[in-house]
């Protein structure tokens, strides 16, 4: 796979879910236009809450396997067939909400050794060797213990890559521009009365929310919000879609964003706002 031509992009993610929420549309897009795009999931979220109450019996490994059918039918909604857990299915557990006892588990994912973890992952940047790689921030977006182990770990990759003879020419973490937060929540609250979820989060509650000028990155996927939503709703153990929001275990709708959006942390910084995250990247490197 080392000498692929074309536009190659992988994704480090802590759960199944994750992709789909906050690239899902990316992710089709440039699957869609022939891109090789590669999905890296780190655990199984065995800890995470299921929503409906006819599956509210899986837990543990149970709830891994079937988390894992779940990510497999979102991402065939999506177009994505390059997909791998790192260092294979269960091999590191979910570690669950900061601060909590989970967290000591000795089997996950936020006591795994980096160095360890990150050259199972620089593995497969050899193998893939793509340009573009996609995390989240140092707090993982929303400070879970997951995510942050999830952006340590694709770092050190990227690094461990290079020395070994890939240099990933850029890498971007997940943003969301906050003015674009307030105006889907501004449009949220005058159509809340029609939905069936009770309350709205808040944009506090997002991910990745950053200042407006952090943002290099700006993803069109309106052509694709289709797939996004089917393959969210593929989550079914974790995200409950409706229309155009959705909410996660704790019933709080927030909108589902078809524009996606990234700062450029690696790679040369654009002077205006990008539509493309190879931009400037010569496809045979």
């Amino acid at each position: 796979m080392k000498d692929m031509p074309g536009r190659r992009l992988l994704l480090v993610h802590a759960h199944p879910d994750d992709e789909s929420i906050n690239n899902g549309a990316t992710m089709a897009k440039y699957a869609a236009e022939g891109a090789h795009v590669t999905l890296v999931t780190c655990t199984l979220g065995e800890r995470g809450e299921v929503i409906p109450p006819p599956l509210r019996h899986l837990t543990g490994a149970a709830l891994g396997r079937h988390r894992l059918d779940e990510l497999t039918a979102a991402l065939r909604e999506l177009g994505v067939d390059d997909f791998r857990l790192l260092g294979g299915p269960g091999r590191y557990g979910d570690s669950g909400m900061m601060g909590l006892p989970d967290n000591d588990d000795p089997g996950c994912f936020w006591q795994a050794d980096l160095d360890q973890a990150a050259a199972l992952l620089a593995e497969m940047v050899l193998e893939v060797r793509p340009q573009v790689l996609v995390t989240y921030d140092s707090d993982g977006g929303y400070g879970h213990p997951d995510h942050i182990q999830a952006h340590r770990v694709a770092m050190r990759a990227v690094e461990l890559a290079a020395e070994a003879g890939h240099r990933v020419d850029k890498v971007y973490w997940n943003r969301i521009p906050r003015s674009v937060a307030e105006a889907a929540f501004d449009r949220l609250k005058g159509e809340l009365s029609g939905l069936s979820f009770e309350q709205s989060a808040s944009v506090d509650d997002l991910p990745g929310v950053v200042d407006d000028e952090r943002i290099t990155t700006a993803i069109d996927g309106t052509a694709h919000a289709r797939a996004k939503a089917a393959a969210m709703r593929a989550h079914a153990t974790q995200i409950d879609v409706i229309d155009a929001y959705f909410a996660l275990s704790n019933d709080l709708a927030q909108p589902l964003f078809t524009t996606e959006y990234y700062e450029l942390v690696s790679g040369e910084r654009p002077a205006g706002r990008e539509s493309d995250l190879f931009a400037g990247i010569e496809e045979a490197s």
